[in-house]
């Protein structure tokens, strides 16, 4: 069935009849500013104090669009004694949003969180050779970041958080309690010891330590008598046929000999 004519100018009248009893909804931009939601990708603030030159950021570019430049400088010890240190400066910190594509990557990355996301958008530029922003316009974005939402009431405390509050609580309580005098804690050079008295005498009533008069007599094995051994066993030689056949002999067949060597019974 062909459509019948004026159809279509019909339908379009519709849409403008029904547009004109609506509220008129048109943004006055410039004069007011969008509300754009909190976390709008505008442009990228650096928190110059929390970076520290890792180059993680310019490494997870895709674009390569992160130019950063720095030196080291030697700190001197924190004590006297200690060993000196290095830390890298920044000396730059820019971002070409000609080539950036906005992907977040830097922002996730960084470990130190020296980048944020803010809602800016308004930094058109005539030449593209001025979208390349060094660190102090990256700066003053920085303080127009909005703050990040409120945790829900449940929630941990942050562990920053705790740990700074844990921090000042200690500072606060070692300022806040009294000197107190110093303690001795063990006895100084000169102070004779329990149960002496100042000269070095046992004091009374106390019974006394020295063991150089113990008696070790129980234990010292240098004096064993061993004169009650019996030795009868290593003077009596094997049973059986002396060394040519001779029978053996035995203790009874030794003669006594008495003092001098001479035998019991006189002598001849």
């Amino acid at each position: 069935m062909a459509p019948l004519p004026g159809s279509g100018l019909a339908k379009g009248l519709a849409v403008t009849l029904r547009t004109m009893t609506k509220k008129t909804v048109t943004a006055q931009y410039p004069d007011v500013q969008p509300e754009l939601p909190p976390r709008t990708r505008g442009v990228i603030g650096l928190f110059e104090e929390n970076c520290t030159v890792c180059m993680l950021c310019a490494r997870e570019c895709p674009d390569w669009c992160i130019y950063i430049d720095s030196h080291k400088e030697t700190v001197p010890p924190a004590a006297p004694g200690g060993r000196e240190r290095s830390r890298n400066v920044l000396d730059r910190f820019a971002i070409d949003f000609a080539l950036c594509m906005y992907c977040g990557i830097c922002v996730e990355v960084c470990p130190f969180d020296a980048l944020f996301w803010s809602p800016e958008f308004e930094y058109a530029e005539t030449d593209i050779r001025e979208l390349t922003h060094e660190r102090d316009k990256l700066r003053e974005w920085m303080w127009t970041v909005p703050e990040p939402p409120a945790l829900d009431p449940a929630a941990e405390e942050p562990k920053e958080l705790a740990a700074a509050r844990k921090t000042a609580e200690k500072l606060a309580a070692q300022q806040a309690a009294p000197k107190a005098p110093p303690t001795e804690t063990g006895p100084s050079r000169g102070t004779p010891s329990p149960g002496t008295s100042p000269t070095g005498t046992p004091s009374k009533g106390v019974p006394s330590t020295d063991t150089s008069s113990t008696d070790t007599s129980s234990t010292d094995t240098s004096s064993t008598d061993t004169s009650s051994t019996d030795t009868s066993s290593t003077d009596t030689p094997p049973e059986g046929p002396g060394p040519h056949g001779t029978p053996p002999r035995r203790p009874s067949d030794r003669p006594a000999e008495g003092r001098g060597g001479a035998p019991e019974g006189g002598s001849e």
